[in-house]
């Protein structure tokens, strides 16, 4: 692909990569994502409604944005559990490059809501809450934060996560569409192309992002940053994007920073590669049936064998009880 004017100066991430930048002149930091082979992969394993894969292609790209900002070894996991159609959604990104994901859903329910025109991320999910949980490890404490879902969108739950856990002023963009492609028979592949930018405002001077006391002390709607211009200006840049800029492919995601931010120098850091690995194995479901009692592999037993799916990934492992009942 020719470069252009835009993006001659940079080598470009591609897709499945996060890109992390900076704009120093309105001090704020971020990170930039699109997202395509990756959710191919990733939802082609399951027999998900179309809307269900578009709310997980978004929940997913969240995750990476959220969970490339670690810098240990660990984890940042994306849950929901609510009352909806779909009650249930778990994204995980494990460091360094690591993602997984998946939904348990009613069909009726979801199919139902389509039919109202009611696709969208709240109608689908209903109300319950959201959990974004950073696992530093086995001897680490767990750090968990939680947003209440009350028809809001992915969007503002990210907004809503940094406003009550870090005070930190951040601004989210999501977007999720269908690609449409040939294959080597002439035939129409559909895929999926998903893409974000998280920006936040991190000045030096505590002052500029200090928030306005809270009135009665419940509620994050009682949360208000003092407005700095350098952050009113951030915001209404951002305001500018479109969906179809997110999603589509010959944007790169270097090119729309360059859109948004070239009058004030942007600076594009290393990209961070994100891959569809589950992680799961033979030998990891093997040490978790070890723990079950005798009774726990009885009742897991059918027709002589024990039969484990992974939800991720959709990977069957069989064993034989008796690899178990030595150890009992």
């Amino acid at each position: 692909m020719a470069q252009t004017q835009e993006t001659a100066a940079i080598a470009l991430a591609g897709l499945d990569a996060v890109i992390p930048f900076q704009v120093a002149p309105l001090d704020v930091r971020g990170r930039a994502v699109q997202l395509g082979p990756m959710l191919d992969a990733m939802l082609g394993r399951h027999d998900y409604p179309q809307a269900v894969s578009r709310l997980i292609a978004e929940a997913v790209t969240l995750t990476v944005l959220l969970g490339t900002a670690l810098k240990f070894e660990g984890k940042f996991i994306l849950q929901t559990q609510t009352d909806g159609a779909v009650p249930l959604i778990v994204t995980e990104f494990r460091t360094p490059s690591s993602v997984r994901a998946y939904a348990n859903f009613d069909r009726e329910a979801v199919d139902a809501l389509v039919a109202e025109g009611k696709s969208d991320a709240p109608s689908l999910m209903g109300n319950g809450i959201l959990a974004m949980t950073i696992d530093q490890g086995t001897y680490m404490q767990r750090y968990q934060g939680i947003v209440q879902l009350d028809g809001i969108t992915l969007e503002e739950v990210a907004r809503r996560y940094f406003l009550q856990s870090e005070q930190i002023p951040t601004e989210v963009r999501l977007a999720v569409g269908e690609t449409l492609t040939r294959g080597e028979d002439g035939k129409p592949i559909s895929g999926w192309s998903a893409g974000g930018v998280l920006l936040q405002f991190l000045p030096d001077s505590e002052e500029r992002m200090r928030q306005k006391d809270l009135h009665g002390g419940d509620g994050a709607e009682d949360y208000e940053f003092s407005t700095d211009d350098a952050w009113a200006e951030a915001l209404a840049l951002m305001g500018t994007v479109e969906d179809l800029e997110l999603t589509d492919r010959d944007v790169e995601p270097e090119r729309l920073l360059y859109r948004l931010f070239h009058e004030h120098g942007v600076h594009a850091f290393d990209a961070n590669p994100v891959f569809d690995d589950c992680g799961c194995s033979e030998d990891n479901v093997r040490g978790v049936l070890s723990g079950f009692t005798a009774e726990q592999l009885n009742e897991s037993t059918e027709e002589g064998e024990i039969t484990v799916t992974c939800e991720f990934c959709s990977s069957t492992y069989r064993f034989s009880p008796s690899e178990f009942t030595t150890s009992q």
